[in-house]
């Protein structure tokens, strides 16, 4: 195992920092603060731009590859999540609406907002190598309420795939999609399963990874090697680890304590992406291949 310091990218700037009263969602999370954003859900486009959510405002951001920074979307919303489909449609997770499409700056479209009941308070998204969407739906569940749930969105039709989990967040599929990973903040855990499901039914389901400290894991993601990275949160840090569960990397931050995304540059499966959203920062770390 190595440790390692992540370097800063780019902060999001002066002007773009929200000044105004907080949002409701800024005064229940984060009581008495002043919240100038809160980003979450990195995840890089074809044109190497990246993209970041912040729920508070309701606002999408993208970054070029210069780290100059472009409000793409805002909606009367808490968007936690954005992707881009492979028909190009942009559909993000919004904590309030459910499953949108987000259409102008300011328009969205909501496609789903549940299945057998409504949604709790979706979190994260991620698409899978056969193009499944899976989502994970959050709402305010802990280890005192373990009903947070995992859907599956294919071909236009919403799966109910888990809903027995302590708070489920970030969600990633495997390159060779053999397993789904889910961060399950409340829990500190890391839970898997695979992708291929019964017909009925939920699938067999274990922990992955049982870490400590912080809050719990938050934003995870899978690069090209099978690695799997995991921004803990509120501990200001982020792990790397192979596909057998083995830690690569334990990567810390120069400063802030709220890490809340990780995503892998497609163009450098080794080049990790890390966000603070207690700064609005942004932070890179090259990760080394463990030896043997």
């Amino acid at each position: 195992m190595t440790r390692l310091t992540a370097t800063h990218w780019t902060t999001l700037p002066d002007n773009l920092r929200h000044e105004g009263t907080p949002s409701a969602w800024a005064k229940m999370t984060r009581p008495g603060q002043k919240v100038h954003s809160f980003l979450e859900a990195a995840f890089f486009d074809a044109d190497g731009s990246l993209w970041l959510s912040d729920v508070p405002y309701g606002r999408v951001f993208r970054v070029s590859p210069a780290g100059e920074w472009h409000l793409a979307h805002q909606i009367d919303g808490e968007p936690r999540a954005m992707r881009i489909a492979p028909d190009e449609r942009r559909l993000a997770v919004d904590h309030r609406h459910g499953l949108i499409e987000l259409k102008a700056e300011t328009t969205f479209e909501t496609l789903s907002t549940g299945a057998v009941e409504p949604f709790i308070g979706l979190s994260d998204m991620s698409y899978g190598p056969d193009g499944a969407l899976w989502i994970t739906d959050a709402g305010r569940t802990s280890l005192s309420d373990p009903r947070g749930r995992v859907y599956r969105w294919w071909g236009e039709e919403l799966r109910l795939v888990l809903d027995c989990i302590p708070a489920p967040n970030g969600i990633a599929v495997s390159p060779n999609n053999a397993w789904v990973y889910v961060a399950v903040t409340r829990a500190n855990q890391v839970w898997k399963f695979s992708p291929r499901l019964p017909a009925t039914g939920a699938p067999l389901i274990g922990t992955y990874l049982q870490l400590s400290g912080g809050l719990g894991p938050d934003g995870i993601a899978c690069n090209t090697h099978g690695w799997l990275a995991v921004a803990q949160a509120q501990a200001g840090r982020a792990y790397v680890f192979d596909a057998l569960g083995d830690l690569i990397s334990d990567i810390r931050l120069p400063r802030g304590l709220w890490t809340t995304s990780v995503t892998f540059d497609p163009a450098d499966p080794q080049r990790l992406i890390i966000v603070d959203a207690q700064f609005g920062a942004v932070f890179t770390c090259d990760i080394p291949k463990p030896r043997g």
